[in-house]
């Protein structure tokens, strides 16, 4: 048995090893591939008439917890823009208002939260995640692999800095002053903050594997704020314990972060496979800084989407070109797909990459 048999209980099947065969857990584990595999982070989403559609009166963290609606979502860019893996339609607070954390995602502002964590007595908001918790979250992942067929569904969840930043601040933030307040100065509270969260988010992403997604991604979206001393000291610790939680599972792990040029090395550190890269260093560059033993995902600006095809094609050949020499690549954004992104944009990006990579 595999990894993945022996800790889901799941036998093979014709659809598993399809999935497994896909060219984007290829690509994830350095091996050969057809043609680079494509998928867009936030390629489920406002860029999508569909999804307007569907999610109209529905505020966002209801229609998380609805699974039909989740799966097709989820389903909708692999429908149009023919991408080589789908992502779970969910958000990276999902876990926390799971567990009773009086939180709201206000349009236009973000993820806010009522009662902000600045003190010891805070960290009892922060019980443990159970599966129970999410019921939703396994019977949307049911309906999803039951479509999906050979094409694999990546689960997600925010990372233990991110989402610290987050119950911290008490909403998005531009500087974090109050989490890098909390982080230098009760450094034993910061540390008891993150491992919780760690334990929250790998007990989020077993769920997700358990019911069938195939790969994860951890978003670390603000740990770009930080050094590299810092994040080795204050940060890794936690993201090391969340990536060994699933590794017995035998599924690709992917880290992401914006603006975490200079992290990139200790990010493959902390214990993925795949190693994300915004758009700022080249994946040449990236590969150096990384090192050996792992793939990298990315990296073409979410901006140049909104040029001419002409120069959408020409960027995109640059990171092809760039991407030449390494063990594995999966070609994605450099973060998410802006919201007013033409969706054309997109399914003539994957079909570019997918026809100039053909072997």
């Amino acid at each position: 048995m595999s990894a993945n048999t022996e800790a889901t209980g799941q036998q093979p099947s014709a659809t598993t090893d399809a999935v497994k065969d896909s060219a984007f857990l290829k690509a994830c584990r350095r091996e050969p591939v057809p043609h680079t595999p494509v998928w867009f982070m936030r390629q489920a989403g406002r860029s999508l008439p569909e999804y307007l559609k569907v999610r109209e009166g529905i505020p966002m963290l209801e229609s998380c917890t609805r699974p039909e609606l989740v799966a097709e979502i989820t389903m909708q860019p692999v429908r149009r823009h023919k991408v080589d893996a789908a992502i779970y339609f969910s958000d990276i607070v999902v876990p926390l208002k799971a567990i009773g954390i009086d939180l709201d995602i206000k349009p236009g502002v973000g993820p806010v939260v009522a009662n902000p964590i600045r003190s010891r007595a805070d960290l009892a908001q922060l019980r443990d995640l159970t599966p129970d918790d999410v019921s939703y979250v396994t019977e949307a992942i049911g309906l999803l692999t039951a479509e999906l067929g050979g094409t694999p569904l990546i689960g997600f969840a925010g990372a233990p800095f991110t989402l610290a930043s987050y119950l911290v601040e008490g909403g998005p933030s531009r500087n974090h002053e109050n989490t890098k307040a909390l982080m230098y100065g009760e450094p034993q509270l910061w540390a008891d903050l993150l491992d919780r969260l760690a334990e929250i988010t790998s007990a989020f992403l077993k769920v997700q594997i358990e019911a069938g997604a195939s790969a994860v991604q951890l978003f670390d979206s603000w740990v770009g704020a930080l050094s590299p001393a810092d994040y080795r000291r204050s940060v890794m610790p936690a993201s090391e314990k969340v990536f060994r939680a699933v590794e017995p599972y035998g599924v690709p792990r992917i880290h992401f972060g914006v603006g975490t040029g200079e992290l990139l090395g200790l990010m493959g550190e902390a214990g993925a496979d795949v190693v994300g890269v915004d758009w700022r260093v080249p994946l040449d560059e990236a590969a150096r800084r990384v090192g050996p033993g792992k793939a990298l995902q990315g990296n073409i600006d979410p901006a140049i989407l909104f040029s001419t095809p002409e120069a959408v094609e020409e960027k995109a050949r640059e990171v092809l070109d760039s991407a030449a020499g390494l063990e594995g690549h999966v070609f994605n954004l450099g973060h998410g797909v802006l919201p007013t992104t033409d969706p054309e944009a997109l399914t003539r990006l994957v079909d570019y990459v997918h026809t100039q990579t053909a072997r």
